[in-house]
């Protein structure tokens, strides 16, 4: 499964890049392939808007996206959440994930019935 890191950057001591590469290395030992923003764009005076434009081209290849602690009070990490669930892609909060399985709950409103449920 391809998952892609989000959360919050702007604001924070060196990027919040620590934090991104420290869940992208602890997702990929679970078993994820991992597209994480602070190796798309690594220039730290790049303009905001140039890394949402690399950002996004690698987030709608992906199969689900890992939200980071403070990802709604971030207006890049709320786009590409928006962005991900109208996709229809998986969405997890990254620090709940603890191990590659195709039937992971996923984040949603709606009610989410077990697979042995519905062939009952």
């Amino acid at each position: 499964m391809k998952l892609y890191i989000a959360g919050p950057m702007t604001g924070y001591v060196d990027l919040n890049f620590p934090t991104f590469l420290a869940q992208a290395a602890r997702l990929r030992s679970l078993g994820f392939e991992i597209v994480n923003p602070a190796e798309i764009v690594t220039d730290p005076n790049a303009e905001w808007l140039e890394c949402m434009r690399a950002d996004i081209k690698q987030l709608v290849d992906c199969d689900g996206i890992a939200l980071l602690d403070g990802w709604a009070k971030s207006r890049g990490a709320s786009i590409e959440q928006y962005l991900a669930r109208a996709l229809g892609l998986r969405v997890y909060q990254a620090h709940t994930i603890i191990g590659l399985t195709g039937d992971m709950p996923v984040l949603s409103t709606d009610v989410i019935v077990p697979a042995e449920a519905e062939a009952a």
